[in-house]
């Protein structure tokens, strides 16, 4: 067995209701101080409310910082530090998709440490100390609360990356009542996104190890057997709590195990025409999984054993019922399928393909070596 190391949250709590208990572990992280990050699409529909009564019964101070924005800019990083020193906050709660609890990764980090957002960009740059952090995912998607990663927009259209082990959360708090009645375009989107996580993760060039094949493939069974239930029966409890640890499981595999092309070309999508991180994924997928078949038909192949147990014949026949799956279910799910759906015409694609090319950190990941030329022809087939 090859040597490898892996790393995840310390704490992992997967429990319904589990937001009610909140400020007990916060107490017992003998924490007064709180400040919760989230967005106000989170404070609009109150999935906090439930949360925050318990807390003034712990005599725990707590404020509430909403300011956070899809693909969140750097300016959002710097409010949130500052509203967290204002409240001398000695405890960060994220509570939201994937963007609050990134934010929440930075503002535990920079509020509590003298490093800059500029000195921690990149991998391993993050030097800490932290403040004490909670993350509470509200959609199955991103695996946020167990990643070490957190994404920043910086400029106009670039996104960059903080990767530490140092921003893993002390808990990671799954409670499935906060992603009930979710929107099915978001459940939709989330839920592809958790997919392509699993995906890339199997198949990464690097880093890939037995740990996060396992992860990856339950996680890839979870999401795949339990996402139009999701989205058909918004207030499927079982189907709902299967999503989230799915969205888990993935973001265990890939924070070990990285990510490649999707997210490459995806990003730029995100960062210039501001789609969501999910959506961004769903629209790459199909071209990227197509393009990477050379290099990676029999651990697809592998794959669509989990989709579909039953599945036999040739590695090429297997891995094409994978991609045909996944590349039929935005429709079947309502979303948008092609990039000229979210407003990205031809006269775009130069400029995403040059964005493209900065994400070294993710290209180096994918099975298949993508060059300009290549994701040029990606976007195009996108189109």
């Amino acid at each position: 067995m090859s040597t490898f190391e892996f790393h995840t949250t310390k704490s992992i709590i997967v429990e319904r209701d589990a937001a009610l208990n909140l400020a007990a572990r916060v107490q017992a992280m003998h924490c007064k101080s709180v400040l919760i990050v989230t967005d106000s699409g989170v404070l609009g529909a109150q999935l906090l409310d439930r949360a925050l009564a318990n807390f003034e019964l712990q005599q725990i101070a707590v404020s509430i910082f909403s300011e956070v924005l899809a693909d969140p800019p750097e300016s959002v990083i710097y409010a949130g530090i500052a509203a967290a020193k204002a409240a001398n906050a000695d405890c960060i709660i994220g509570f939201g998709g994937g963007s609050s609890m990134d934010v929440a990764k930075l503002i535990a980090l920079l509020a509590g440490s003298d490093q800059s957002l500029a000195e921690v960009y990149g991998v391993n740059q993050a030097q800490g100390p932290r403040l004490p952090l909670i993350l509470v995912p509200t959609t199955a998607g991103t695996g946020s609360e167990v990643t070490a990663i957190a994404i920043v927009t910086t400029g106009e259209n670039e996104k960059k990356g903080v990767v530490s082990p140092i921003l893993l959360p002390d808990i990671a708090l799954l409670d499935a009542r906060l992603t009930l009645g979710l929107p099915v375009a978001v459940t939709a989107a989330t839920g592809i996104d958790a997919m392509v996580h699993a995906i890339e993760s199997y198949t990464s060039k690097r880093l890939k190890n037995p740990i996060s094949d396992a992860l990856a493939k339950d996680a890839l069974r979870l999401l795949s057997a339990n996402i139009h239930t999701a989205c058909e029966h918004p207030n499927n409890i079982q189907a709902r709590e299967n999503m989230l640890l799915g969205a888990c499981l993935a973001g265990m595999a890939f924070a070990n195990a990285p990510v490649g092309g999707v997210h490459a070309l995806a990003y730029p999508v995100g960062a210039r025409f501001h789609v969501p991180h999910g959506l961004s994924n769903s629209l790459m997928l199909g071209p990227v999984l197509r393009f990477n078949m050379s290099e990676a038909e029999a651990l697809y192949a592998e794959l669509a054993q989990v989709v579909y147990p039953a599945a036999s014949g040739t590695s090429f026949r297997c891995a094409t019922m994978l991609i045909e799956f996944l590349q039929n279910l935005p429709a079947e799910l309502g979303i948008a399928t092609r990039l000229r759906d979210v407003g990205i015409s031809k006269r775009n694609i130069p400029a995403l393909a040059e964005d493209a090319m900065k994400q070294s950190r993710l290209l180096i990941n994918n099975p298949r070596e993508i060059q300009l030329n290549d994701a040029i022809a990606l976007y195009k087939e996108a189109l």
